[in-house]
């Protein structure tokens, strides 16, 4: 969603007699041209400019000449939609920050500014441009009547106001989330999600950001800010499936908080079997992925069962979980490695090494464990102790 010139950035008006609603729909300082004054007839011949250099001389003709006190707002704006149609981003990014410092509240420049940096790919100013966002509406949101509007009459004008850049809000929110998702860095991309969460918190995207973030600490091993995420979304999204997992697998393995991860891992297996299919997803995608859910919740319950020394319930959920755990080399290995130890812990070797051996048979960091504990075991079972007469 491109702001063209010709249409004024959101807003700045030709016809004075059209003043009241332009401006109850504007987010920022609302500057009024005049029908039929210089400012009109400079900025009716820049968009009707088709060259380039033209067009950029006209804009410094009317800077130079015309753009001083308000009418220095409309100059930049003219220079940010130009130079982003341009693409030259240094020179957005100039003029918009200009543009910001006399107009702090304006949300099309926002739009224009998140624009330049996701095309640019840009994340450290993507979540730059969200926070003047994030305060641009929050600003917005607290504004008192202004003297001589009533109050309900204020809340239907902010409203309305809100809902004519609904758009542009939406834009910014998945346009930031989505720069700060791919940054490779992982810490540094959990940050950046987690900071936009507190930024737009009644996003659509905000739980999806705070899942990333919180997967991203465990990818960076700071397992205390990945329960801290983890924890925080669980007591927003209390049926987040992918965080009843992830906690439910981290205190199983872990040992602690046994109660809590059977619970979680309990409540994620049966998310998994009742869990709307995401709209996009083909019937064979989401049956692929809560499948593979429901394997982990299982395996993540017999892991809790193993540290409650539980083991006959070990193995009715790890051999539950097995044959949906197929299609993930990691999860599958995983499962098989803490079977044989239940299967151990029953005393029952042919099935032990069975489960060894499978977990051995597909390439994960649980292959060479796998390979090593075999060597451990005993060719055959002792034999039964005789009862004596």
């Amino acid at each position: 969603m491109r702001i063209k010139l010709g249409e004024m950035a959101l807003g700045f008006l030709i016809a004075a007699g059209l003043s009241t609603g332009a401006a109850a729909q504007h987010i920022g300082k609302y500057v009024p041209i005049a029908a039929g004054s210089d400012a009109d007839h400079a900025m009716q011949e820049i968009n009707a400019a088709t060259d380039p250099a033209q067009k950029l001389a006209l804009i410094d003709k009317f800077a130079s000449g015309l753009g001083e006190g308000d009418m220095a707002i409309v100059a930049n704006d003219l220079y940010v939609n130009y130079y982003l149609t341009q693409k030259n981003y240094p020179k957005t990014f100039d003029y918009g920050d200009k543009l910001f410092a006399q107009d702090p509240d304006n949300l099309a420049n926002a739009v224009n500014l998140v624009r330049a940096a996701s095309e640019t790919g840009d994340a450290d100013k993507l979540i730059k441009y969200g926070e003047i966002t994030s305060g641009i509406l929050k600003r917005f949101n607290a504004a008192a009547a202004p003297a001589g509007v009533a109050e309900d009459q204020w809340k239907q004008e902010k409203a309305a106001a809100l809902q004519s850049n609904a758009d542009s809000i939406r834009y910014i929110e998945q346009a930031v989330y989505a720069g700060v998702y791919r940054t490779p860095d992982p810490t540094k991309r959990a940050g950046s999600l987690a900071r936009f969460a507190e930024l737009f918190p009644d996003s659509p995207y905000a739980n999806q950001a705070l899942g990333v973030a919180a997967t991203s600490y465990q990818q960076a091993q700071n397992a205390p800010k990945m329960l801290e995420v983890a924890n925080g979304l669980i007591a927003k999204d209390p049926n987040n499936l992918g965080m009843l997992l992830l906690l439910a697998d981290y205190y199983g393995e872990k040992g602690e908080q046994l109660d809590k991860a059977e619970a979680y891992a309990k409540k994620a297996a049966s998310l998994a079997d009742s869990a709307p299919k995401p709209e996009g997803a083909t019937d064979d995608q989401w049956k692929q992925q809560t499948t593979l859910q429901k394997g982990i919740a299982l395996s993540a319950l017999g892991q809790v069962n193993l540290q409650k020394k539980d083991n006959a319930s070990a193995v009715q959920n790890l051999q539950a979980a097995a044959p949906l755990l197929k299609a993930n080399d990691a999860s599958y290995a995983r499962n098989q490695y803490r079977l044989g130890y239940a299967f151990l812990n029953l005393k029952k070797l042919p099935e032990a090494k069975q489960a060894f051996t499978d977990a051995a048979s597909v390439n994960s960091p649980y292959k060479q464990p796998a390979l090593d504990k075999l060597k451990t075991l005993p060719a055959n079972a002792p034999p039964a102790r005789r009862k004596a007469a």
